[in-house]
């Protein structure tokens, strides 16, 4: 479960530039045993290391937007740590029927159709708009722990006005930041409570992880991006309800 799921997470970064963690959470409850508060704490330590990791090729590419990653991501990383200070005060099964909803609405942005409206043909977003956009998507990150990459893409794209080939890369580099912040602020809310993380699962995680990110940035440029997004968001509103169902009941 450990080899399969850290391959799957970094193969859905790789490809999609997003997905990592909403998948790492029900990865490391459900099939690795670990508890909420543990899991959405490793969750950011994973999807930290895996998108710092991933988004080397598209730095070495020069496929990194960062006067994006400045505007969108700073704010981000301030917007995380609010939320891991909310989250310290919620508990781990509050938390997880959150995640599962977020994961639910993930899976409905993925399943819309994009916009007819290019990009390019698009009014540039105010800085202080994007700037919002970012606290509040990292908000979200330090909340449930999910890196927000759903989010963060048709943003960048349809808001920021970046070509895909730029926003995935810039992407990564955005949810590294907010996952890093989350996960300092979540290791002392966990450590207080008494909580240890598994640091081998979570280094094996990123190593893993990293490879299938590696895979996936190859292999995506030779599958419709359309396809897969549909394929994964299917594939989430199942995870999710299954998540939700569990947390509740």
């Amino acid at each position: 479960m450990l080899i399969f799921g850290a391959l799957l997470v970094g193969l859905s970064l790789g490809l999609l530039g997003s997905g990592g963690s909403i998948l790492t959470v029900p990865i490391l409850v459900y099939g690795l045993g670990q508890g909420e508060k543990a899991a959405i704490a490793g969750s950011l330590a994973i999807v930290a290391g895996i998108s710092a990791l991933a988004a080397i090729p598209y730095a070495v590419q020069r496929q990194i937007a960062w006067r994006s990653v400045l505007l969108f991501g700073l704010p981000g990383m301030a917007g995380a740590w609010i939320g891991s200070r909310i989250a310290a005060g919620i508990s781990g099964s509050v938390q997880l029927a959150l995640f599962a909803v977020v994961m639910l609405v993930a899976a409905g942005f993925m399943l819309r159709r994009p916009s007819m409206i290019a990009p390019a043909d698009r009014i540039p977003r105010p800085a202080w708009k994007v700037a919002i956009d970012g606290s509040a998507v990292g908000v979200l990150t330090g909340l449930v722990g999910v890196g927000g990459g759903f989010l963060i893409v048709p943003a960048l794209v349809l808001l920021g006005g970046l070509p895909m080939s730029l926003a995935v890369g810039t992407s990564l580099v955005i949810i590294a930041g907010n996952a890093t912040t989350g996960f300092f602020e979540h290791l002392a809310t966990v450590r207080a409570l008494g909580i240890a993380l598994d640091s081998r699962t979570i280094s094996t995680f990123i190593t893993l992880g990293a490879i299938g990110a590696l895979a996936g940035h190859t292999i995506g440029r030779r599958l419709p991006q359309a396809a897969l997004r549909r394929v994964f968001a299917v594939f989430l509103l199942a995870l999710g309800a299954y998540v939700l169902w569990r947390s509740l009941s």
